[in-house]
Formats: structure tokens, sequence, C-alpha cells
């Protein structure tokens, strides 16, 4: 709903999406606290090795680029249609975005949100009442030395993604048995293989669980590693059959997508398939083959794992890699009245229209209107990859639509667009 500047927002996370939406609103004059319990882009560090699939075009806003001009018009910036790693976006654009004038004062780094509630209101209180809508937010925070403090505001946003907080191995959702107890020995995003981590992985058994890109990502590392450490080896186990692809050639586990614009991505894909399905010694694909149990020996450093399905039996291994997906954290807002979806979790009314896609090409998504964006709870908001829920076809250049969408919402003006080009007079 419409709020006039110069209201106060809080802005959880320091991601794209949320130093985007920062930037928006602080061209248009609002209050702007930002809040990330470690730097600037953390979870992007955590794979900042990665090559991203999409041209730093999809990744950047005019918005983000006109304000980095303006801060030094000597910054040389990357090419449109460059893929970047994760570090590299970081570096040359986010931390810079972050750290220009207009942002650095809004930012509170090493500030961990607790909750979010409403002033003086409960959760179970003034259902459907206006009263909590003219009653602001509470944010409570707690930095490194555990100090806790509470932040007011009139609008929240969350932005907090969903990268740290990962699905189970299990093969109906739950843990595995065993999973907790191993959980800290476990890796479930993406390791530095050849670089940082290489000393992990090198010469060792690595079992690697999913069948998405962040699998595949593993799994070509493992395979350019095994090219140099011949005794490193890869079992890749995944849910469903291989099956014929839209290339009509042989697929593998991973599913190709016709004329893929994002060759990034289809290279990967290729790359997968053709280690899961040639006669190479140093990768194995198992299909149809789920996790039943999962223990970690100290004492050895290695995992036994007993697998259910076409692969059935129990099996040694000295790492294990479990590319199973995120989750959303919905205890930031427990305490607030927000309608999620049943099977995503995401919030309600964009997840009702995310449900009725059925591509898998996550370049088929679109922004869906402001409508989408509005909870159930007043003045706050989930955009990023976050209101995707359990999703994983979020794009970055979808919530750029987003922030757009919204604060034509928040400024009551539909025309709002900051985004778009400059038409100068003749």
């Amino acid at each position: 709903m419409a709020i006039d500047t110069p209201a106060t927002i809080v802005i959880l996370g320091a991601g794209p999406v949320a130093i985007e939406t920062a930037l928006y609103a602080r061209f248009l004059g609002y209050e702007v606290r930002l809040i990330e319990r470690g730097e600037i882009g953390q979870s992007m560090r955590q794979w900042g090795h990665v090559r991203m699939f999409s041209p730093f075009s999809m990744n950047s806003s005019p918005l983000g680029l006109s304000a980095l001009a303006a801060q030094d018009s000597e910054r040389s910036l990357p090419e449109k249609d460059a893929i970047l790693t994760a570090n590299e976006f970081l570096d040359q654009y986010l931390v810079p975005l972050a750290t220009s004038d207009l942002l650095s004062g809004s930012i509170l780094t090493q500030h961990e949100v607790i909750a979010v509630g409403r002033q003086q209101l409960l959760k179970r209180e003034a259902v459907g009442s206006s009263q909590r809508s003219e009653t602001g937010f509470e944010v409570l925070v707690r930095n490194h030395e555990r100090h806790e403090q509470v932040i007011q505001a009139d609008i929240v946003i969350d932005c907090t993604g969903t990268f740290d907080h990962t699905n189970h191995v299990g093969s109906s959702g739950i843990p595995a048995i065993g999973e907790f107890e191993s959980r800290a020995q476990i890796e479930y995003r993406l390791p530095d293989i050849l670089g940082n981590d290489r000393e992990r992985y090198a010469a060792k058994q690595t079992l690697v669980i999913g069948s998405g890109y962040s699998a595949a990502t593993n799994v070509c590392l493992l395979g350019k590693l095994a090219a140099e450490s011949l005794e490193t080896h890869a079992t890749w186990i995944t849910r469903g059959e291989t099956s014929q692809d839209d290339q009509a050639e042989p697929s593998g586990p991973m599913s190709r997508i016709a004329d893929d614009l994002l060759t990034e991505r289809d290279h990967l894909a290729q790359q997968a398939n053709y280690l899961a399905s040639s006669d190479d010694a140093h990768v194995t694909h198992w299909s149809k083959t789920t996790i039943e149990k999962i223990h970690y020996d100290a004492q050895g450093d290695h995992f036994q794992v007993t697998l259910s399905g076409e692969h059935a039996g129990t099996h040694t291994f000295d790492r294990v890699i479990a590319n199973v997906g995120y989750r959303p954290d919905l205890s930031l807002y427990r305490e607030l009245q927000v309608h999620q979806c049943f099977a995503s979790e995401g919030p309600m009314k964009l997840a009702a229209k995310l449900l009725g896609e059925s591509s898998i090409n996550c370049l088929d998504q679109t922004s869906h209107g402001a409508e989408s964006l509005m909870t159930s709870e007043p003045n706050f908001y989930i955009l990023g990859s976050k209101s995707y829920g359990r999703s994983s076809q979020f794009l970055i250049s979808v919530g750029l639509d987003q922030i757009r969408e919204l604060f034509s919402v928040i400024g009551d003006r539909a025309e709002l667009n900051l985004y778009a080009p400059v038409v100068l007079p003749e």
C-alpha cells in the first residue's frame, strides 16, 4: 500500500535484489536501513568461483549503472554480454554499488535479524483490521558481539534469499536416518573443488546427490580434478530416470533446453551428461536411487551410506555433496500474518501464479505484476529468490522487475519506473 516519503524502509539481506531495492528506495527519498548478518553478497561468495549463467546485462539495473557512473566516471564496468563469476559480479558491481555514497550509510552488516513483528500487536490480533496497516514494525537484530536492539520500520522488505537453508537428502524430503548427526560433514553447496577445497576432494571417493545445475557443476569440477588427480572418483545419484532431452540425443541426468539462450547453462548440461554416460572410470551415474541412511565415521573420516532404489546397498564414500535444493527461512516473520503456499512456502499470491508455470526454462519466468507481491500482512513484502519459495527458477532480472512494480504501489504511481531509459527533448 502507498506510503509517502520519508518513511523508513527496513530491507533484510544484502544480496543483489536487496541492494537494488535499497538503491531504488533511496532515489525516491525513503529512509533505508538494510540489515545483513554477514557482509555484502555473502551468500554469493560461497559460490564465488562459479560462473553465472546469465550475462551482466540481466543482473544489473540502469539505476545501479547510473549510480556507479555518478560516483566514479572513470570506473570500468563489465560488458553487457559478459558472463561473470559470482566473485567478479560482486567485486565489479554489487560491492561498489553498496559502498557508494547513496547507500553506504544505510547498510548495517554483521547484524543478524532474529524476528520481525508489529509494534504492540500479536500475530493473532487485529486480523483483517486496518489497525495492522496503521501500526509500524519492530525488527529485532543482534550483532556479532551478541548485543541486541530493535529497529522500527514503516515498511519491511525481506530479501534474505534461500541459499543458507538447504533441503534434506531423505527421499521423502525429511532428513535421512543419521543426516542430522552427519550434517556438519556433508557439503550442501558448491565447494571450490579446483581451488581452495582441492585437497579435500583430490584422490577421494565423493558421492554427489541431486539432479539440478548445482549437482552438475560439482560433478563437472570433480571430473576436471580427476584428470589431474587420477584417484579421484565421483558417484552421482539422481532420483529420476535418464531420458531423451529436447536435443533428440542421449540425455543423462540433465534435461537440456532446446536452443538454450543461456549458452553457459547448456554447456554445463552437455558436459555433465557426457560424464554421466561415458565410460570414464572417474564418474559413475546411478539413476532411480535415493538415500536411506547416512553415517559419518569421524575416526576413519568417511561416510557409510545406505541407498534405496535401483542401486540399493551400503557403500563407503570419503566425501558427500548434497545438492538437494533450498527453502525459505520462515522463522523471521513467524509473528506476522503472512499467507504462505502449502507447496512452495512462498507468499501465496505469487505462489499461485508460479504454480501455473510449466516451463523448466527460467528464462520463461516473468514478473506477475505488483498485485502478486502483496502479502496478507500490510507493508510487508518478500522479494528475490525467497519470494519463489522452494522453486529454483528465480532470476535476478525478475527481481529487478519486482522492485519496479513494488515501488509503483508504495509510491502510489502506476507509471513510476526508475529503470526506464531517459528520453531527452529534441
